[in-house]
């Protein structure tokens, strides 16, 4: 036990927390060398490094800024390009309209043309037909008017002239009274 207290007496003169005033200087000398030597050599490179990233995270930045800028200006392009397709189709589209209305129009008018030039020679092939039955009809009629009237005079009526007039006067006669009951 009396060693203990020996011990306990010296240790009351120093104190274990503070270390002896040569142990110290020696610390802080070699810790500032060491910081020096590492403030020289290794500060330059983590500062040049911390600026690397820097710049490149703001170059980035930039980038990518100008990359949406870009593709903002490119999008109102497609936008306007747009725009204009839909309005020159919509301009073709009413183009055609009035086209096929135009061609529409044409077409009855060329089909009224073609209906009236149709009808003006059917009414012409019928007049014609007309004339062609009735001459044929008065040639028929003559010639059998002719025969029995012969036939009821008892005499023969060959003159030709003698036989047109009659012919024209009973056909004459006839068609008056055929107007006449219409």
């Amino acid at each position: 036990m009396s060693q203990l207290l020996i011990l306990a007496a010296e240790g009351e003169t120093e104190n274990p927390l503070v270390p002896p005033i040569p142990e110290l200087v020696i610390g802080l000398l070699a810790f500032v060398i060491v910081f020096g030597f590492l403030a020289w050599k290794l500060l330059p490179n983590i500062n040049k490094v911390l600026e690397q990233r820097r710049e490149a995270i703001e170059g980035g930045i930039e980038k990518a800024e100008a990359a949406q800028t870009e593709a903002q200006s490119v999008l109102e392009q497609y936008k306007a390009q747009l725009a204009e397709a839909r309005h020159e189709a919509a301009r073709l589209r009413q183009e055609a309209q009035e086209q096929g209305a135009t061609l529409i129009t044409e077409m009855r008018a060329e089909g009224q043309r073609q209906r009236e030039e149709i009808v003006a020679a059917g009414h012409a092939q019928i007049e014609a037909d007309r004339k062609a039955a009735a001459s044929a009809l008065r040639q028929d009629v003559g010639k059998l008017a002719t025969e029995l009237a012969g036939k009821l005079v008892g005499e023969s009526l060959e003159d030709h002239a003698r036989q047109s007039r009659v012919i024209d006067r009973f056909l004459d006669e006839l068609e008056e009274k055929a107007e006449a009951g219409r």
